[in-house]
């Protein structure tokens, strides 16, 4: 068996790789009340692939997100959120990721692409934490900022945190 490899650049084995979307999470971070109460919540992964490529600034990730698995443990809110005020989940049901391109910055990795919310796409930025590989399996963590105006999200604007930072694990198996 490999030794698992670990870091910000570890490169992967080309090819594709499908995403477990039972293992990888998705996770958020904003505020609400004016800014003063922090809160916490997970999307599930609906699925997706990650394609890398034999040039890695080439690579790709498709990934779809569960929009009606809007959680934050608050049911009343969560009900608010995924309905036609925010999310409409029963319209769109999924939030789409599309990376197009790695761009490179020291031992840092951005993945650039579009994020498609509520049918509103608009670019989006990951910034790749950390790559595990082990084996046939690919484990990736980043993170990136979402601002929820810029896809027509804005209802309780004083209420409502603007800003959302998101934390994703994705692990795919190839």
């Amino acid at each position: 068996m490999d030794t698992p490899k670990t870091g910000p650049l570890s490169a992967p084995e080309p090819g594709t790789y499908v995403i477990d979307a039972q293992a990888s999470a998705v996770r958020f971070r904003t505020r609400s009340v004016l800014g003063l109460v922090p809160v916490r919540g997970t999307f599930a992964v609906a699925r997706g692939a990650v394609t890398v490529a034999d040039a890695a600034e080439e690579s790709t990730v498709d990934v779809a997100i569960r929009a009606d698995t809007f959680d934050t443990g608050l049911a009343r809110r969560d009900e608010h959120v995924r309905s036609a005020d925010y999310l409409d989940t029963a319209t769109h049901p999924e939030i789409d990721f599309r990376g197009h391109r790695v761009r490179y910055a020291g031992q840092q990795a951005v993945l650039e692409g579009e994020l498609t919310v509520r049918g509103v796409t608009g670019p989006v930025a990951v910034s790749v934490d950390a790559i595990t590989v082990d084996g046939r399996r690919l484990a990736v963590r980043g993170t990136a900022t979402v601002d929820r105006y810029a896809f027509g999200l804005t209802k309780a604007k004083g209420m409502t945190g603007r800003r959302l930072r998101v934390e994703l694990d994705v692990h795919a198996v190839r």
